[in-house]
């Protein structure tokens, strides 16, 4: 672990912004500090950062007032906080889910021989946390790593469907919504609509509307107790998105959306 960590500092094709802000630096110094040491003083602060010890104190308090490091009673060193840990935990169920879910992703890729992603839910957008590209030539790419807003696509809209009206109304509290491109839903009023249609219908799609020529199909992936764990999309170029590949494509999304929510609790 520390040593992935270290790694990732390292890493030659991270640049450093061309006008970064100094506190936010240190900050996140900081907090790389206390999880490769696990126990943080003052004064190691202070060294790390170049800096007098007053000022280390200031940036390990805020830090603290946020939940994100804990200071010992009794020897006054810091350790990680609640947040960072709960943090951390998100991450490494993301990562199980993207390990459980990798499998099926790459036998529905290979059934109807297009790209796939997984996606889970990150406030008001979708996260891509995996996606198996297709091996034809003319093909869409991952987006692993995208986060794109619910609304403008596929995967989005199939966790919109699962929400009650109560969030979805926090999520969207004004009538016009920001679009992407002249395809993306514009208004509440319309979602609203869309949604309805993807529940009765088991399946949301997209056409045009996070990026011209991308047409997309998803359903969530509920887990054994009715929650949406996630999301699973095909995603093609337009012109492939013919009705009889759509007919097919749902069916054996479904399915792969049903045998990988039985596996979760």
């Amino acid at each position: 672990m520390q040593k992935r960590l270290a790694d990732a500092r390292r890493n030659p094709l991270r640049k450093r912004p061309a006008y970064p802000i100094e506190s936010v630096d240190s900050a996140l110094r900081l907090l790389h500090e206390v999880v490769v040491r696990e126990r943080l003083r003052v004064s190691e602060a202070a060294i790390k950062l170049r800096v007098a010890p007053s000022t280390a104190h200031r940036l390990l308090a805020m830090l603290q007032y946020h939940g994100f490091v804990t200071q010992d009673g009794q020897t006054h060193e810091y350790i990680a906080g609640p947040d960072l840990v709960r943090f951390g935990l998100a991450a490494l169920k993301q990562l199980d889910l993207r390990e459980q879910a990798r499998p099926a992703l790459e036998a529905l890729s290979t059934a109807v021989k297009e790209t796939v992603h997984l996606g889970v839910l990150q406030g008001a957008n979708v996260l891509y946390i995996d996606g198996v590209e297709s091996d034809r030539v003319l093909r869409i790419g991952s987006r692993a790593g995208a986060i794109i807003p619910l609304h403008c696509v596929s995967m989005g809209k199939a966790l919109l469907a699962a929400m009650p009206r109560e969030r979805i109304d926090e999520l969207y509290p004004s009538e016009t919504l920001p679009t992407l491109t002249d395809r993306t839903v514009p208004s509440k009023t319309e979602l609203l609509k869309q949604l309805a249609s993807i529940r009765r219908n088991g399946f949301a799609s997209s056409s045009g509307e996070s990026e011209d020529g991308v047409a997309s199909l998803a359903t969530g992936v509920f887990n054994q107790a009715g929650e949406a764990r996630a999301a699973i999309s095909i995603a093609a170029p337009a012109t492939r998105a013919t009705p009889e590949r759509i007919r097919a494509w749902v069916t054996l999304l479904r399915k792969t959306a049903t045998d990988l929510g039985s596996r979760f609790q």
